[in-house]
């Protein structure tokens, strides 16, 4: 597999601004061919979608291809791929449709490591029906998210768990498989939060035991524009609220109003970019995605150890715990300096890293962190380089 980075950085025009990018866990950058794309879509005569004329059916045919795209993404089906304005609306959807068959007495299982989009709105729709919230607790010592505690969390009247791919905050990345095992042994739905880990790694919704994954376009190079995958059997059903005259079908009546065809098709062709990281042209999408996404992973744990071994030869510098194998995000403070103070020396010599608790808040929480302003995210992405690595530590160095 070849991983030429000069090739794939020439792909995003943004770039070319000179700014240094680890703020990809806020939002990668965009490559050219969805801003092709979209472009396309803008300019071209489509209409909502139907049968009787071109325009019409060029609108129908950019959703299917989408479907198609994020399935392959995440080894989905797609007619389980429910498209929506981000990750958090479509969580807040599925939660608030589930709910409905939910009661007093009935438990959902949230965790302490996750973003809080995947735990208030599953917290306010148990609210909503008197059914009880039980926590996963975070080991922040080493940053895992202990197995064993949800053997004990899990009982006969749990209906949901809902558990993130990989933490936005540290990189840490569950056991999903052997907790969803676990749920669905005692008969128990799972939603993974995919927003963080499908930039970094190949995804099997299957094999990790997924019913719900959620995941957002521009988090790996595409449009603000996210999709939750389910089997259509899941889907079928639930009845979410909605128009009358909305169609009845699974998934099109769990989006609402017409989609936004333009970031429908820039999210095939982030997706098609994705494919080509490593060149390849044979096989299909799915195997180049593989094979794409298997080099990206090799290449930034490369950054990763770089940039981790390079904090440990800095004064001052903690870095928050997270597991040897995990996505290249790391959460640090320097001391005696708030990190809002941090990422703004930093900002100042253009390096674009984040700060506070990027939604983490549980996480925070638990660390004892949040009121004295969280920590620094710098999160690697398959365009940073070994240069801009170095940089970062220079600046790190004489902060």
């Amino acid at each position: 597999m070849v991983f030429d980075v000069a090739r794939i950085r020439s792909a995003y025009p943004a770039l070319d601004e000179r700014f240094v990018h680890f703020d990809g866990a806020g939002g990668t950058q965009v490559a050219s061919p969805v801003v092709v794309a979209v472009t396309g879509v803008m300019q071209a005569a489509v209409s909502n979608r139907g049968t009787s004329y071109k325009p019409a059916r060029r609108s129908g045919d950019i959703v299917a291809s989408a479907r198609a795209a994020i399935a392959d993404l995440v080894g989905g089906d797609p007619a389980g791929v429910v498209f929506g304005a981000s990750a958090t609306a479509l969580t807040y959807l599925v939660a608030r449709t589930l709910a409905q068959g939910w009661g007093p007495g009935d438990e959902i299982v949230v965790t302490r490591l996750d973003h809080d989009a995947n735990v208030r709105p599953w917290i306010q729709a148990a609210e909503s029906v008197g059914a009880t919230v039980r926590w996963a607790d975070v080991d922040v010592r080493s940053g895992e998210l202990p197995v064993a505690q949800f053997r004990e969390l899990i009982g006969p009247r749990t209906r949901l768990v809902a558990v993130t791919a990989a933490s936005n905050a540290t990189g840490t990345m569950p056991a999903v498989r052997e907790i969803t095992a676990i749920a669905h042994a005692a008969g128990v739905l799972t939603f993974v939060d995919g927003v963080h880990s499908t930039a970094h790694r190949v995804t099997d919704v299957k094999e990790l035991g997924a019913d719900f994954y959620v995941t957002s376009a521009y988090k790996w190079s595409g449009p603000h524009y996210a999709a939750v995958v389910a089997d259509p059997a899941i889907w079928e059903p639930l009845e979410p609220v909605k128009l009358v005259p909305s169609p009845k079908s699974v998934p099109e009546r769990f989006e609402f109003g017409t989609l936004s065809f333009e970031l429908l098709a820039g999210i095939t062709a982030a997706v098609d970019h994705l494919a080509g990281l490593t060149g390849a042209t044979g096989g299909t999408r799915r195997e180049r995605l593989v094979e794409s996404l298997t080099a990206v992973t090799a290449y930034e744990n490369g950054l990763l150890e770089r940039f981790l071994t390079g904090l440990e030869k800095i004064d001052g510098v903690t870095v928050l715990a997270a597991p040897a194998d995990r996505c290249p995000t790391v959460s640090f403070r320097l001391a005696g300096q708030a990190p809002a103070e941090t990422a703004r020396i930093l900002g100042e010599q253009n390096i674009c890293v984040s700060n506070g608790d990027y939604y983490a808040v549980e996480y925070f929480e638990a660390a004892q962190l949040r009121d004295s302003g969280g920590a620094v995210r710098a999160s690697i992405y398959h365009y940073n380089t070994e240069d801009e690595i170095d940089r970062l530590l220079e600046a790190l160095g004489a902060a």
